[in-house]
């Protein structure tokens, strides 16, 4: 017994003296479970010498980078009218008369190969080559694109791609932290980090339909089509424009959100083009003047003019026209849902389905009416 005891004490004494000499020069190995590594999250939590700083967005990055790609482009010559706006500069290079190449980025969203960017990065391109961050590159193949929202859908061939994890951007608050991640200036990949200025920004004269995410984020000529992400990884929106009067980054940048995004990219998977719906009316916001003008009231309780979208003119033999709205009408309400300015009028309009037929609620000499239009196809823009 006492030589059974003996044993059991010196090793015990041995045990205890090599977890001394551990824990005293490799801690990390005890808490890495004794392989000599310990996660990010772990080192985390545990602030071991591999910690995430406070307020690091490395996890995010590390997450998300990988499946953001360069694209460079071999153009033929551009049209001009998109960089005409001096307080909107989009992401391309400068502008020449002969052919030459452009530049932007993009997002691999599926691992068929699916890629999301800007229309405005490929717009008259003859070859495309898409560059991942691991070094790889292939040709891309244009699957199509949406010029009215400014998203074009390519497609790659290569094994084993990583994939970006979308988000729900109805989650993303203002003041929420994101990352955008892309290729500026041509100088390889770039994160840069700011917030969340502000949602749904429209009727900025950028795209037909406009319900943007701003954010403070540095985006530069060469970000466009990228990824903005939240504080996990996640991808909220396509980097679209920034607010410029030198083409540089000012801290007003938009991005298309990861929702209208996934949309369009369904639609041209399927058709290779974007379907709308459409009634061929010219909109207007209303004002003061124009009230008077077609003899539109305020209202008596309030003294505000009422809330809708003025019809300046109706297409002949459009839907509208088919219908019997006239010019003067002001509309109110469209399948049931609330209008109150042009670019919610326009969206209304396109999310329903050509040949289908909707109500829609006009004021008309200070008198409600309801009308029934059968949609039709909106057409393509030039």
């Amino acid at each position: 017994m006492k030589r059974i005891w003996l044993v059991f004490s010196q090793a015990v004494t041995v045990l205890l003296a090599v977890w001394f000499v551990v824990a005293t020069l490799q801690p990390g190995w005890l808490r890495g479970g004794g392989n000599g590594t310990v996660s990010l999250t772990q080192a985390n939590l545990e602030g071991g010498s591999g910690a995430v700083p406070g307020g690091s967005f490395r996890l995010a990055a590390l997450k998300a980078a990988p499946a953001v790609v360069s694209i460079n482009v071999q153009q033929k010559t551009r049209a001009k009218s998109r960089r005409a706006d001096p307080w909107f500069r989009f992401f391309e290079e400068p502008e020449e008369d002969s052919p030459s190449g452009g530049m932007g980025s993009g997002v691999i969203v599926s691992p068929e190969g699916y890629i999301l960017t800007n229309h405005h990065v490929i717009e008259g391109a003859q070859a495309i080559e898409v560059t991942l961050n691991d070094g790889r590159s292939a040709l891309a193949k244009v699957i199509g694109t949406d010029p009215e929202t400014d998203l074009a859908l390519l497609k790659i061939e290569l094994p084993k791609l990583p994939v970006i994890v979308l988000g729900q951007v109805e989650t993303l608050q203002v003041g929420d932290a994101v990352l955008a991640i892309g290729n500026p200036f041509g100088v390889g990949q770039t994160v840069t980090s700011g917030i969340v200025s502000a949602l749904g920004r429209k009727q900025l004269g950028i795209n037909t339909f406009e319900n943007f995410i701003q954010t403070d984020a540095a985006i530069n000529p060469g970000n466009s089509g990228g990824a903005l992400v939240d504080a996990n990884g996640l991808l909220m929106g396509i980097n679209t424009a920034i607010y410029s009067r030198s083409g540089g980054n000012m801290g007003i940048g938009f991005a298309v959100p990861v929702s209208t995004a996934t949309q369009i990219m369904a639609s041209l998977i399927k058709d290779g083009k974007v379907t709308r719906g459409w009634i061929g009316v010219e909109p207007r916001a209303l004002n003061a003047e124009l009230a008077e003008s077609f003899g539109i009231a305020k209202d008596k309780a309030s003294g505000e003019l009422p809330k809708g979208v003025l019809i300046n003119g109706v297409l002949q033999n459009s839907p509208a026209a088919k219908a019997g709205i006239q010019p003067g009408d002001l509309v109110m309400q469209v399948a049931g849902q609330a209008v109150a300015d042009v670019p919610e009028m326009l969206s209304r309009v396109a999310a329903l389905k050509p040949g289908e037929t909707a109500p829609i609620l006009l004021q008309r000499n200070g008198k409600s009416m309801a009308v029934n239009v059968t949609l039709g196809t909106r057409p393509s823009r030039p």
